[in-house]
C-alpha cells in the first residue's frame, strides 16, 4: 500500500477484532499469556502500565493481539524498521494471515495496512509524526512503546507527548511501556503511578561463557576498534561453531566491523549474513527466515530486541556498541564506540534462548562486567537536539520543561538546538514555532535538511533538491568516495541497496514539497485541536489531515538526518526563506556540481570552507578541516562539507563527504554569516589593522587601514601584552626594584598593596598603563613605555600608604660604615649584600617591615663568605672561621679579633681614618 493511503483514520479497523482462540497454538504457549489478566486490570484501573517481560515471552507479539481483542486499534512503536517488519510478520503469522490484513506496519517510505488493520506496528518516528499531525490519534485505543529501555530520543519524546495527550485530550487512551530490561519504577512514575506487570521467564536457560582476548587490546577511539579484538571475535565465532549446535548471532558495533569480521569468516563453513540498519530488505527478510544451512549472523544493535532470529542458539557478544556524540561548540557530530551496557548485554544474551537453551560467549573478562553501565546512555543526553527542539516548540513547549521526559535535555545542547531553529526560520524570538517551522515538522527531516529541501527547491527545482537532500539523509558507502557530486551520479545509476534506498527517498521527499503531489488528506484538521496551549505543554496541532504518513528517518531511528550540527545564530533574521528566481529558472541555470554544492551549503552553511593550503580548509564555523589523502576535492578553493568528524585529540575535523562550491554559492547559502568591519589585532608580534569582510570565520576580502579606531588599537596592544608578556615594556633597574618592593609589601602587609605578578599586572594592564597605552600605536611604542612610572599608579595613594613606601620597604639601607647599600627584594626576605668590614660593631640584624634582613657578608673582593639573619650569633660563632680563612688572602683589610667593638670601614687598613 502506498503513501497515498491511510489507515490512521477513525474508521480503520471498525468491526474487526482479534480473538486469542483463533491464534496458532504457538501463541497460546507464550509465557506472557499469564501476565495478560494483570495487564488488563492495570490498564482498566490506571489507563497505563509498565510491562516487564524477558526476551521470548511474547510481549512484542501476543500482547498487542490480546489488547486488540476488544476491537480497539493498537499502535505498537518499535525503535527500528527491522523490528517493525519482524513483529508485524510474526503477528500476522500467528493469525494465519499475511501482513496488511488485521496486522500491518508503517516505516518511512513503506506502508502495508488496510481498512481491516487493528494492530499496526510503526517506528517511533512515525508515531511522533502522527502525534504532531493529530494529537488525538483518532481510532487508536492503545499505544505500546516497545523496548523503551533503549532510551532512543524519539521513544522518550513520544512517551512525553502521549502522557500530555492522556492528561489534556484523551484520558481513555491506554499506554503500555514494555521492555525486558528497564528501570520499571522510573517508567511507572513517568506514567503517573502506573502498575508494573511482570511476566514469567520463558524457561530457556542461557549459559554464559567468558572469553576475554588472550592479549592486550587497545581501547576503542571514536569509530576505530582494535583489529586484534575483531580477530578475537572471529576466533570466538569459529569456536562457537565447533562447540555448539545451531546458528550463531554475533554482535558488533558497526558496519565496518561487521565487514571485517565477515572477511575473517569467509572459510568458516557457514553462511555469513550481515545485518544492520542499512541492510537491504531482502537480507533482513533472509535473516528472519529459517536457513537451509548453518548461519552466522553478524549484526549491530538492531538485532538486540523485538525479533527472533530463527535457529539461533549461540550469541557471540563483542561487548561494544556505538552511540552518537555531538561537539556543539564546533557543530560536528560523530559516532563513538563504547562498552555495551549491562542491560544491552542481557538483551543480546537473550537472543540465544528465544527458542531453546543457548549459550552466550562474552568477549570480555567476568570481573569487568560489574564496571559497565547498567543501562545505555539516554540519547537525549548525547545527541543533536535540533529535531527534538523543533518538535517541542511545535508541541507548544519550546524549552521542553513541561514534558514528562525520563531525563531532561542538557541546557547547552538545547541552546545550540534553538540557535539552529532560529537560524532556519523555524521559531520566533521567543522560541515559538512559526508557519515555516510547522512546514519543517511536517517534512519529518532534521531542521537543517528541511531548510535545504524547502529553500533548495526554490533555487534548483524540487526534484534535484530532493535528490541531494536524500544523499544528505544517509551517508553513502565509503566506496562511493568523498565527492558528493560524484556520489550523486553513482547513486543515480547504481544497482546496490544504497542506490535503491536513495531513489525511493528522493521520490518521497519530492512528494513532500508543495505542489508536488504530496497527499494532504481530506481537509484541514486544525479546527478540532487544542490550538496553541503552551501553558500546559500541548501546543500547535499541525493541521494537515492525513498527509504525512511517515517520518521515522531514513535509517532505523529518529529520522533527523545528520546528527551533531550545532550552529551559532549570528544575525537576527536567521537563514531566511530565500526565494531565488523560482524553481524553473534556478534549475536550468545551474549544473549538477553547482546544485549539489548549493543544497549542501543550505543544509550546513557554517560548514562552507575555504582552502588554506595543501589539504587544509577553514570552515565558516572556525573549525579547521582536512581532506583525506589523495582526495580529488583538494583542488577546490571552496567546499560545502556535508559530513565531518573530529578524531580524538585532533585540532582539525576530518572531511568525509563534501561538494565543490564557489564563493558566490557560499555567500548565497551562508549569507547570514557575512560580516564586514575593521579588524585590528596583534599578529606576528605587531599591530595589524585591516578592513575585512568575513563569511563566519573565513576571510573573503581585506585591505590595510591607515587610521584605525584607537579603541581597537588599544585592545590589540593589550592582546599583544597578554600573548608576549610584560617584556614588551621598558623595565629599568629602578622599575624592577620598585616591582620587587611592592611585591614584598603585598606579601607581608597585604592591605592596599597590589599583587604585581605577571598574571595580575596583565589583568590590570588597561588600568596602570594609561594614558600611555592609549597613545601607543605599535610595538615600538610599548618598548618606550616606562614600566616603573606606570607601576606607581597602582600604589595605594588613597589610603596614604604609598607615601610610606621608602619607610616600609626602603630602596637602600645605611650600614655602620656610612654606605647606603641597595636591598634586594626578590626572595622571601630582603637581602643586604655588603662587605663584612662595613658591618663591624653592628650587633643587631636590621628588619624591614618587621621582616629580618638576610645579610650576605662579602669578602673584600665582593664574593659571598657567609649568609646570616642573626649578626650577633655570627660575630660570636661564625666570624672566627671566616677571619682565619680570609686574613691571609686580604692582609690589607682589617680583621680584628673582636668585630663587635671594631670600627666599620669600606677601605683598606692603609686608608682608614686616623
Amino acid at each position: 500500500m502506498g503513501d497515498g493511503e491511510d489507515a490512521g483514520g477513525k474508521g480503520a479497523g471498525d468491526g474487526v477484532t482479534v480473538r486469542l482462540a483463533e491464534l496458532r497454538p504457538e501463541a497460546l504457549g507464550l509465557p506472557v499469556r499469564g501476565a495478560l489478566p494483570a495487564l488488563a486490570a492495570g490498564l482498566a484501573e490506571h489507563g497505563a502500565a509498565v510491562l516487564c517481560a524477558p526476551p521470548g515471552t511474547g510481549k512484542t507479539t501476543l500482547v498487542p493481539l490480546a489488547l486488540a481483542a476488544d476491537g480497539a486499534r493498537v499502535l505498537v512503536a518499535e525503535p527500528r524498521r527491522l523490528a517493525v517488519r519482524a513483529a508485524a510478520r510474526r503477528m500476522a503469522w500467528l493469525l494465519g494471515e499475511r501482513v496488511g490484513g488485521r496486522v500491518g506496519f508503517t516505516v518511512r517510505g513503506e506502508r502495508v495496512v488496510s481498512r481491516e488493520t487493528v494492530v499496526e506496528v510503526v517506528t517511533t518516528g512515525v508515531l511522533l509524526q502522527r502525534l504532531q499531525r493529530d494529537q488525538e490519534l483518532p481510532g487508536v485505543g492503545t499505544v505500546v512503546l516497545d523496548e523503551c529501555h533503549e532510551r532512543h530520543l524519539d521513544a522518550d519524546t513520544a512517551a512525553a507527548f502521549l502522557v500530555d495527550v492522556r492528561e489534556a485530550l484523551r484520558p481513555e487512551l491506554r499506554l503500555v511501556a514494555a521492555s525486558a530490561t528497564t528501570d520499571a519504577e522510573a517508567w511507572a512514575r513517568l506514567l503517573g503511578g502506573a502498575p508494573v506487570v511482570e511476566s514469567a521467564d520463558p524457561g530457556h536457560p542461557v549459559e554464559v561463557r567468558w572469553v576475554p582476548p588472550p592479549g592486550a587490546v587497545r581501547p576503542a577511539r571514536g569509530t576505530w576498534v582494535d583489529p586484534a579484538l575483531l580477530a578475537h571475535v572471529a576466533a570466538v565465532v569459529r569456536r562457537a561453531l565447533a562447540e555448539c549446535a545451531g546458528d550463531v548471532l554475533c554482535f558488533l558495533p558497526g558496519t565496518g566491523e561487521i565487514a571485517r569480521v565477515a572477511g575473517l569468516l569467509a572459510e568458516a563453513g557457514a553462511e555469513v549474513l550481515q545485518v544492520h540498519g542499512r541492510a537491504p530488505a531482502a537480507v533482513q527478510e533472509a535473516v528472519l527466515s529459517p536457513g537451509v544451512r548453518r548461519r552466522v549472523v553478524l549484526a549491530t544493535s538492531v538485532a538486540e530486541s523485538s525479533l527472533t532470529v530463527p535457529g539461533v542458539r549461540v550469541v557471540v557478544d563483542s561487548g561494544l556498541a556505538r552511540e552518537p556524540r555531538v561537539d556543539h561548540a564546533r557543530g560536528l557530530g560523530s559516532l563513538t564506540t563504547v562498552r555495551a551496557s549491562q542491560a544491552a548485554a542481557r538483551q543480546r544474551a537473550g537472543r540465544a534462548g528465544r527458542e531453546a537453551p543457548g549459550v552466550v560467549y562474552r568477549c570480555w573478562a567476568e570481573a569487568e562486567d560489574a564496571t559497565r553501565q547498567r543501562f545505555p546512555s539516554p540519547e537525549i543526553q548525547v545527541a543533536d537536539l535540533a529535531g527534538f527542539a523543533l518538535r517541542a516548540a511545535a508541541w507548544g513547549d519550546p524549552e521542553a520543561k513541561a514534558l514528562a521526559l525520563p531525563d531532561p535535555p542538557p541546557a547547552g545542547a538545547m541552546a545550540a538546538a534553538r540557535s539552529v531553529l532560529a537560524a532556519v526560520g523555524a521559531v520566533d524570538g521567543a522560541g515559538r514555532v512559526v508557519e515555516r517551522g510547522e512546514r519543517l515538522v511536517r517534512l519529518g527531516l532534521h531542521p537543517r535538511l528541511g531548510r535545504a529541501l524547502l529553500d533548495g527547491a526554490e533555487r534548483v527545482g524540487a526534484r534535484r533538491a530532493a535528490e541531494v537532500v536524500a544523499l544528505l539523509s544517509e551517508e553513502p558507502p565509503r566506496a562511493y568516495g568523498d565527492d558528493l557530486a560524484a556520489v550523486w551520479r553513482a547513486a543515480r545509476y547504481g544497482g546496490d541497496g544504497y542506490a535503491a534506498r536513495w531513489r525511493e527517498e528522493a521520490r518521497r521527499l519530492e512528494r513532500q514539497l508543495p505542489g508536488q503531489g504530496a497527499g494532504r488528506g481530506p481537509g484541514n484538521s486544525s479546527g478540532n485541536g487544542l490550538g496553541n496551549r503552551s501553558g500546559n505543554g500541548l501546543g500547535h496541532r499541525l493541521g494537515n489531515g492525513s498527509g504525512n504518513r511517515s517520518g521515522d528517518g531514513w535509517g532505523d531511528g529518529p529520522g533527523n538526518g545528520r546528527s551533531g550540527n550545532g550552529s551559532e545564530n549570528r544575525s537576527g533574521d536567521g537563514w531566511g526563506n530565500g526565494r531565488g528566481d523560482g524553481p524553473g529558472s534556478s534549475a536550468s541555470g545551474r549544473g549538477e556540481d553547482a546544485v549539489v554544492g548549493l543544497v549542501t551549503a543550505l543544509a550546513f552553511p557554517e560548514r562552507v570552507a575555504r582552502a588554506r593550503g595543501g589539504d587544509a580548509y577553514l570552515m565558516a564555523s572556525g573549525t579547521g578541516a582536512r581532506l583525506a589523502e589523495g582526495s580529488r576535492l583538494g583542488v577546490a578553493e571552496w567546499l560545502a562539507v556535508a559530513v565531518a568528524d573530529r578524531p580524538a585529540h585532533s585540532a582539525s575535523a576530518r572531511v568525509r563527504l563534501a561538494a565543490v562550491v564557489d564563493e558566490e554559492t557560499a555567500r548565497e547559502a551562508a549569507g547570514h554569516l557575512l560580516s564586514a568591519g575593521e579588524e585590528v589585532r596583534w599578529e606576528d608580534g605587531e599591530v595589524v589593522a585591516r578592513s575585512v569582510e568575513r563569511l563566519g570565520a573565513v576571510e573573503t576580502a581585506a585591505r590595510p587601514l591607515r587610521d584605525p579606531d584607537p579603541v581597537l588599537v588599544r585592545a590589540a596592544l593589550l592582546e599583544g601584552l597578554r600573548r608576549e608578556g610584560l617584556g614588551l615594556l621598558r623595565w629599568s633597574r629602578e622599575a624592577e626594584g620598585l616591582r620587587e618592593r611592592v611585591a614584598f609589601l603585598h606579601r607581608v602587609r597585604g592591605g592596599g598593596w597590589p599583587e604585581v605578578s605577571d598574571a595580575a599586572l596583565l589583568e590590570r594592564a588597561g588600568e596602570w598603563l594609561e594614558p600611555e597605552l592609549s597613545r601607543a600605536r605599535r610595538r615600538a611604542d610599548l618598548a618606550r613605555l616606562d614600566a616603573g612610572q606606570a607601576l606607581n599608579r597602582l600604589l595605594p595613594w588613597s589610603s596614604g600608604e604609598a607615601a610610606r613606601l621608602d619607610e616600609l620597604a626602603p630602596e637602600r639601607l645605611t650600614v655602620p660604615s656610612g654606605s647606603r647599600v641597595r636591598l634586594a627584594y626578590g626572595g622571601e626576605q630582603p637581602v643586604l649584600a655588603v662587605k663584612l668590614q662595613e658591618l663591624f660593631g653592628w650587633a643587631e640584624t636590621p628588619t624591614v617591615a618587621g621582616v629580618p634582613v638576610l645579610v650576605h657578608l662579602l669578602s673584600p673582593a665582593g664574593r659571598p663568605t657567609a649568609v646570616t639573619a642573626d649578626l650577633a650569633s655570627f660575630w660570636r660563632e661564625g666570624y672566627r672561621a671566616v677571619r682565619s680563612d680570609l686574613r691571609g688572602r686580604y692582609p690589607r683589610h682589617p680583621w680584628p679579633e673582636d668585630p663587635s667593638t671594631a670600627e666599620p670601614t669600606r677601605h683598606t687598613t692603609a686608608r682608614r681614618r686616623p
